[in-house]
Formats: structure tokens, C-alpha cells, sequence
């Protein structure tokens, strides 16, 4: 059976670095046979968490817990449980994930049981089965973004625990906003597509 990855970002400009990230990442997974999906999350509606917690409080829910919004969440949550890999992607903006991908994160909660008796969440799975890469990016060198700006990938690494993958690569560019329209370069490329083969090694 082929495997499934799929990528969720969370960058507001479509066609920019992020998204040719992603894009030859997920090149290189589906050359080696794999089914891809692409979950935009500026094209989604995502209410915000309201942290009643009603989602964390079933003991036997399964991967994760059901929130009382009826959005797109839940259609995102049943890609992620299905896929073998994931890439988490947003750029930087304030030293940190972009609000749409916060947005997101926020909502995550669902895969902790965590009943009110309780002083702390507990994840729902215990062991991680999925493989992820994060994806970020910054305006300024790329050195200097891990010294003063870690909270993205840190961000993003504690998320892909959360519904149960481990990260096997990840990818921080900078200097992205130095021409309006930038592309990838050959050396970007190829660095993308190698995190992409990692996801289904």
C-alpha cells in the first residue's frame, strides 16, 4: 500500500518560499510512490479554541477528542491520523509560526485527555508512528534566525508530537524576502527534496 503524506501550510502567500518548499518536497515523496495532499490553511475555516476543553475530557475517544466547532478541523484531523508522514510549514513572522498556523496548533488540544480532575494533559498516543519534517523561513540569515528566533521549529516539533510523529529532518531558510517574488535555488531545491525522501524512507 502506498504511503500518505500530507503537508499543512500555514503561509498567506501562496507561490511564495514556503509553498516551493513544500512543493519539492512533496515531488520527491510522490517519486518514490507515495500519495500526496496539499491542506492550504488560509483556504480553511478554523474557528479559534475557546479552551472549554469539552474535547479532552473522553477518556476512550480514539486518536482525539470531538470540539464543539463545526469547521474544517475536523477534516484536517482525519488527513493527519491517515497519513504516514507530514510537513508542518510556516514561515516566520515575529519570531514565531504565522497566526493561521497557531490558529491551528491551538486546536491540536483535542489529542490530550485531560479531564478536569487532572492537573496536566496527557497525549493521546503514546508512541510517535508517523514521520514529519517542519518547514520555516526568515528574512534574515538563516545562523542568526536559530540563535535569536528557535520558536517556530521548536513550535512545530512539539506539534508533530502531539499527534503522534516523530521529525526526521527539518529546514530552516533564510534571507527569503530579499526579492518580491523569490524562487528556490538549485542548491534549496535539492536540500527540500532530500527532507521530502525522509518522510518515506
Amino acid at each position: 500500500m502506498a504511503k500518505k503524506v500530507v503537508a499543512i501550510i500555514g503561509t498567506y502567500r501562496k507561490g511564495g518560499i514556503t509553498d516551493q518548499i513544500v512543493k519539492e518536497m512533496l515531488r520527491a515523496a510522490a517519486d518514490q510512490g507515495a500519495q500526496t495532499s496539499t491542506i492550504h490553511l488560509l483556504d480553511k475555516h478554523i474557528e479559534f479554541c475557546t479552551n472549554c476543553r469539552t474535547c479532552t475530557q473522553q477518556a476512550d475517544a480514539g486518536t482525539h477528542g470531538k470540539c464543539i466547532h463545526d469547521d474544517d478541523m475536523e477534516a484536517i484531523l482525519a488527513e493527519i491520523d491517515a497519513a504516514d508522514g507530514i510537513v508542518l510549514a510556516s514561515p516566520t513572522n515575529f519570531f514565531t509560526v504565522t497566526a493561521l498556523m497557531k490558529r491551528c496548533i491551538e486546536r491540536l488540544v483535542c489529542y490530550a485527555y485531560w479531564p478536569w480532575q487532572n492537573g496536566a494533559p496527557r497525549l493521546r498516543r503514546k508512541q510517535a508512528t508517523k514521520k514529519a519534517v517542519i518547514v520555516t523561513s526568515t528574512a534574515c540569515p538563516a545562523f542568526l534566525a536559530r540563535l535569536l528566533m528557535p520558536g517556530s521549529p521548536k513550535l512545530l516539533k512539539i506539534t508533530a508530537k502531539t499527534f503522534g510523529a516523530k521529525v526526521v529532518d527539518k529546514i530552516y531558510f533564510g534571507m527569503v524576502a530579499t526579492e518580491q517574488r523569490q524562487r528556490l535555488t538549485e542548491k534549496q531545491k535539492r536540500r527540500a527534496y532530500k527532507a521530502g525522501l525522509c518522510l518515506v524512507s
